[in-house]
């Protein structure tokens, strides 16, 4: 079952493409990494899946009636933001604010959520913290959480590893890899072809040659033997 099935799409500001021709689907328990050198558009097509610009051409298709309040979402963070005076329970509870519509409480079962959340990305006990006294990492974990209260099926992530120590990096894609195998969908931005290999089910690299396919089909194909660190058999 597709949830997201994108033709001919193109995809840029003002009128000028930054990338065009895109056609791929992404089905329920993918984990599909979007790569690409810098200007590629991998954060403008993430802006166009998540309804936040419209596409210059073509369609984006969305399964079973998909609809933004389903989505999670886990932008590149801002100094300002990294700043922000809230405790992690507020903001990972500000997660439920696109389901809430007029309603100015929490129910129940949002907060039975939002405490599931912070205990699987394993900050439970920094919920009355102020956030901005976090570290990296620990923003990290707690803006996945927020995205998970926003979620019910699909996870899109631009760099979730952006500033982080190869510590926190495996440690942020190890939860990211535990979440798809439970059955969440993954789409993520990423400079991070390493990465890529080692937990992708699909590849999307965008430029100037544009490929989609398996992680497999990607490391034999010319755009995956241009990298020679990758290993045969779609093992890193």
């Amino acid at each position: 079952m597709s949830l997201i099935t994108v033709h001919d799409l193109s995809v840029g500001y003002g009128g000028h493409a930054v990338a065009k021709g895109l056609n791929f689907s992404v089905r329920q328990g993918d984990y599909l990494f979007i790569i690409g050198e810098n200007g590629s558009g991998k954060t403008t097509l993430m802006r166009t899946l998540l309804r936040l610009q419209e596409p210059l051409e073509g369609r984006i298709l969305f399964g079973d009636g998909l609809r933004n309040s389903e989505i999670g979402y886990l932008p590149q963070q801002t100094a300002l933001q990294k700043d922000f005076p809230a405790s992690v329970r507020e903001i990972v509870m500000s997660g439920f604010q696109g389901r809430c519509g007029l309603r100015p409480f929490y129910s129940k079962k949002e907060k039975h959520l939002a405490s599931d959340s912070l205990r699987r990305m394993g900050i439970e006990d920094l919920k009355d913290r102020c956030y901005r006294e976090l570290s990296g990492g620990q923003q990290q974990r707690v803006l996945l959480a927020r995205a998970l209260c926003a979620a019910d099926s699909l996870l899109l992530l631009d760099e979730p590893v952006s500033g982080l120590d190869p510590k926190g990096s495996a440690e942020m894609y190890g939860l990211i890899s535990e979440m798809n195998r439970d059955g969440i969908t993954v789409i993520m931005v990423s400079h991070d072809i390493d990465a890529a290999v080692a937990y992708a089910s699909h590849i999307l690299q965008l430029g100037k040659d544009v490929f989609y396919g398996t992680k497999n089909e990607y490391l034999n194909s010319p755009a995956g033997r241009l990298f020679p660190t990758r290993m045969k058999g779609g093992e890193a």
